[in-house]
């Protein structure tokens, strides 16, 4: 498959303007993780396992597809951008979509292409997607849209992509992790028109790689001075809820808060897709415990969910520091195959 693209900037500042935080700028890292609970996870030790390889199935690749033009916070167009991989198949292939980390900073589609095409190699049509981030004055509210308009775009484009639309996953990793559990909880419905509930964006199942849920309490599990640095305006959660320039803390706002939880808005969705949530003991930025107390609840609510806990791992492979070594138990045979096997059950059944 080709290499990646090199990524465009994802924001351009006026040069009279301070320049907007990066991510290894503003991600808090732990000293300590303390343990949580695993005793409704499927605890899996990935030490010495061997790593995925590719060239099972040829795959057919699309790059730069401009799905929808945004706007940021001053009204500027942005063009959102995604890839598509598509394995050789006889029949249209099930639809993932997946939604990178950065921080809530950055959002580059290039991220994770072994693992994507893996993936697709397994049969499914792996679409990769930019949304919109913190620097260009985004919300919660705004990048959740972003995925629900990919999945618009694909559902509207399904013929010329070759994929079928009645079979669609989410898939996503740290920042992506935690739009794709929201996406996937509101099931359609928009965070910027409560009124309006599109089906083009209900998914039937979603994966969720150390992605947060509560994040009031994202820091839950480290040290006291971990904690501390979330409790201000200037880090990533309360600027991804509040707005970059808001100066507003978690605290200061509990209904954005709540509205940016997936857990609060549980009661009202009509239904719920398939869950698997997976986290590393060790991750030093996103606290283990955000997927188990999403995995309880929505447990509680009657979805199907399984939670995968990863001895010794940590945050997957850091892209934003370029640390891959961290990453290798993600990218694993039997963590990857884990994936897999979870979207032929919940997309092929």
């Amino acid at each position: 498959m080709p290499e990646p693209t090199t990524p465009r900037p994802e924001f351009t500042a006026d040069p009279t303007s301070p320049a907007p935080p990066q991510p290894r700028d503003v991600l808090a890292f732990a000293t300590s993780v303390a343990a949580s609970d695993t005793s409704t996870s499927i605890v899996v030790d990935p030490a010495g396992e061997p790593q995925i390889t590719l060239g099972a199935r040829k795959l057919s690749e699309r790059q730069d597809i401009v799905y929808a033009t945004a706007q940021d916070a001053d009204g500027n167009p942005v063009p959102l951008r995604m890839d598509l991989l598509v394995p050789d198949t006889d029949e249209p292939a099930p639809l993932v979509l997946y939604v990178p980390g950065g921080g809530f900073m950055i959002s580059r589609k290039e991220l994770a292409p072994e693992t994507r095409a893996y993936v697709a190699e397994a049969g499914f049509a792996v679409a990769s997607i930019e949304y919109r981030t913190i620097p260009q004055g985004t919300t919660f509210r705004e990048a959740v849209a972003d995925v629900h308009n990919a999945l618009r775009h694909l559902r509207a484009h399904a013929e010329e992509y070759g994929i079928d639309t009645g079979r669609v996953a989410l898939w996503g990793e740290s920042a992506g992790g935690y739009l794709v559990a929201m996406a996937g909880v509101l099931g359609g419905r928009s965070l910027l028109d409560p009124a309006t509930t599109d089906p083009d964006a209900a998914v039937q199942a979603v994966v969720d790689n150390f992605g947060a849920s509560d994040l009031t309490r994202i820091a839950a599990d480290f040290d006291p001075a971990t904690q501390a640095s979330f409790e201000g305006a200037d880090n990533i959660a309360a600027m991804f809820v509040n707005g970059r320039t808001s100066g507003a803390s978690l605290a200061d706002a509990p209904q954005a808060a709540a509205e940016a939880n997936p857990i609060s808005h549980l009661d009202s969705a009509p239904a719920l897709p398939a869950f698997l949530l997976l986290h590393g003991t060790a991750d030093p930025i996103v606290s283990p415990s955000q997927t188990l107390i999403l995995h309880e609840a929505l447990r509680a609510h009657g979805a199907d969910s399984t939670r995968v806990v990863l001895l010794g791992a940590g945050h997957g492979d850091m892209a934003v520091l370029d640390d891959e070594e961290v990453g290798l138990p993600w990218s694993t045979r039997r963590t990857m195959d884990l994936i897999t096997d979870f979207l032929r059950r919940t997309l092929h059944g």
